[in-house]
């Protein structure tokens, strides 16, 4: 298996969200080039990462309030790892395979697409990082309007009608 390459092309121009997404791509190649005795521990490490990435991601979304459909994909590609986890553990690599087959071109386009997005719009509104907070404005000041999706209700968000670790290293 190939594993993944950290590039230009995978960056959002936000340096925590860069962050963690440089950090994916390690727990994915260490993944792919386990030992099949450290396959488990391997898999677990990018579990893991993955969880306090979406985790992440997930808080800005909420400080903000994003719409839930990024966050719904990150649940979706959880539930997918913890299934397939247990499938691992049972002795069965076959849907094993097909995720690290399949990852990588998801990733790529979940950073292109959603989180290019939640970027976008976190930027646009002057997100407070350190504080996790937007900051307040001062009178008379408005917030820039981000992401257009950003600013649907939850029950339209995103719909096609409506949208135009270091645990991991070694």
């Amino acid at each position: 298996m190939t594993g993944l390459v950290w590039s230009e092309a995978l960056e959002n121009k936000l340096e925590p969200m860069d962050a963690t997404h440089r950090e994916f791509v390690t727990c994915y190649n260490a993944v792919v080039e386990a030992a099949p005795e450290q396959l488990l521990a391997a898999f677990d490490a990018l579990i893991a990462h993955t969880e306090e990435h979406f985790a992440l991601e997930n808080g800005w979304m909420e400080a903000v309030d994003f719409p839930g459909c990024h966050r719904a994909e990150h649940d979706r590609v959880l539930a997918v790892m913890y299934d397939i986890r247990k499938r691992v553990a049972g002795g069965d690599t076959f849907f094993f395979r097909r995720l690290v087959e399949e990852l990588p071109a998801w990733f790529r386009n979940h950073v292109d697409g959603m989180d290019a997005a939640l970027a976008f719009h976190l930027q646009s509104v002057g997100f407070d990082f350190e504080a996790g907070v937007l900051p307040a404005l001062a009178e008379g000041e408005q917030r820039g309007e981000g992401c257009a999706c950003a600013s649907l209700s939850a029950e339209s968000a995103c719909q096609p009608e409506t949208a135009r670790s270091s645990a991991c290293s070694g």
